[in-house]
């Protein structure tokens, strides 16, 4: 183990402290290795023990998966194998495990390590919840070709029971199968429905139809145009590509699959070969105990909520009070996304991307070493600027940029398209990855995004 690296994870036969000694590092947990754990993992190796615990083996950037599944060589650039990266770079501890329960009272958590039928239970001081969520609404877990399907439970109900995505080969034999699947509805020139015309719908149709042009394609959304509440230019630019394309395109079109005149209106009387869902998100804060879950939300609720300083609460209808003392912190997807109510916002709805759960990681990570040093003027998080930025594929040639947007419809201007932002969005795919990966580069170009010493943008302090 490195200088920086935490103690081995107890057994779940060993006794253990909850609290470190007096005078000794103090414990973060972070639960995720993704985006926001990784970020958390590099703020604070310095100063505490940190142990970062994952349910699969590997980083996946997930803006990028799309790719992989219409050309699965992609894969190879977008993921990597997380101990390696976690202990023997960055000098952290990596449990590759799920985590079943946390336990504010004691400060432990409950893990059951990969290829273990044992419980070990690990002890600290502070942890940040990093865990993400799923992108399936209409699957009773979440389920869906966006996210690898890795937790215990979500895998008894899988559509693909017999892969293993908590490994990076079974992720890469998932989207082998998938590339396979989509070849054959190519060579029988089969149609294809795509539910949802956000980003992701948008961009899995334009894919889909560079990759596999034999295929007939159509995309719909329950609202009048595509990008949803993005500015009206990206979505006439990306409307206009779709057409010249061949795609069809419906809006203020409900999906409902079982009604027959539903087909007729998309000009399908006899269905789709395929369907994809690309809409909405779902809750995987399986671990959390229901006082601290939103009855509400997206997917059905299930949200970790938590206040302005990024500690997790209980639910309002319970008072709403710190919950763990202050010491357990979301960040990213798995928290509720705003705190307040529609017209009485402390903080509108925050997007579930990459950006915001960073500037969320950011301000929790100043709290750990503020409270770690005994301090109680803790950081107030805000709605961040880079939440408004959205980069949208339009195949490997061609995409738009935006910038701006807010919680307000129509928000936002398109700042670049075309060649220039696909090349935009390639070199922030490279250089994301790269510092995920803690190389330097990498390091050099994302660092002061989230540590800027002066914030010219957005709605937070000019200084914290």
């Amino acid at each position: 183990f490195g200088p920086n690296s935490s103690p081995p994870a107890p057994s779940s036969r060993e006794t253990h402290p909850t609290m470190a000694p007096a005078g000794a590092k103090k414990r973060v947990l972070l639960i995720g290795g993704q985006f926001t754990g990784n970020f958390c993992a590099r703020e604070l190796k310095k100063k505490f023990y940190v142990t970062v615990v994952d349910c699969k083996e590997y980083f996946e950037y997930t803006p990028g998966v799309l790719r992989a599944f219409v050309r699965p060589a992609h894969l190879d650039s977008l993921t990597f194998t997380l101990q390696p990266v976690y202990e023997r770079k960055m000098g952290v501890k990596f449990i590759w495990g799920e985590v079943k329960e946390l336990n504010g009272d004691r400060k432990t958590a409950s893990i059951k390590p990969i290829c273990s039928n044992n419980m070990e239970e690990v002890g600290f001081d502070y942890c940040i919840i990093c865990s993400g969520c799923n992108f399936g609404p209409f699957k009773p877990m979440g389920e869906s070709l966006w996210f690898p399907t890795v937790h215990e439970e979500a895998r008894g109900h899988s559509d693909w029971k017999h892969i293993d995505e908590r490994y990076l080969e079974g992720r890469r034999r998932h989207v082998l199968e998938e590339y396979q699947k989509l070849h054959d509805l190519n060579k029988k020139q089969s149609t294809v429905l795509i539910v949802g015309a956000g980003f992701i719908g948008v961009e899995w149709a334009t894919e889909l139809e560079h990759f596999f042009p034999q295929l007939k394609l159509t995309i719909i959304d329950f609202l009048p145009r595509c990008l949803g509440p993005l500015p009206d230019g990206a979505a006439e630019y990306c409307s206009e590509y779709m057409s010249a394309c061949g795609i069809k395109e419906f809006y203020n079109c409900k999906y409902d699959p079982k009604n027959p005149e539903f087909w007729k209106q998309i000009e399908l009387p006899n269905g789709a070969d395929e369907i994809y869902v690309c809409i909405g998100v779902k809750a995987s804060n399986y671990f959390m105990p229901a006082e601290t879950l939103s009855d509400k939300g997206p997917g059905g609720g299930g949200w970790i909520h938590f206040n302005k300083h990024m500690q997790v609460t209980k639910k309002p209808s319970l008072g709403g009070a710190v919950w763990a003392d202050g010491s357990i912190y979301a960040v990213g997807d798995c928290n509720y996304g705003c705190i307040g109510e529609p017209g009485k916002w402390e903080m509108p709805p925050v997007p579930k991307i990459s950006y915001p759960g960073e500037e969320q990681a950011y301000h929790a990570c100043l709290n750990v070493m503020k409270m770690a040093d005994g301090k109680d003027n803790l950081v107030k998080t805000w709605w961040p600027w880079g939440a408004g930025m959205f980069a949208t594929s339009l195949g490997p040639h061609d995409a738009c940029f935006v910038a701006g947007a807010n919680e307000n419809k129509n928000s936002g201007y398109m700042v670049n398209w075309w060649i220039p932002a696909a090349l935009q969005k390639e070199i922030i795919e490279t250089t994301k990855i790269d510092e995920c990966r803690d190389r330097w580069i990498g390091i050099l170009i994302w660092h002061f995004v989230h540590h800027t010493p002066v914030h010219l943008f957005g709605r937070g302090p000019w200084f914290i």
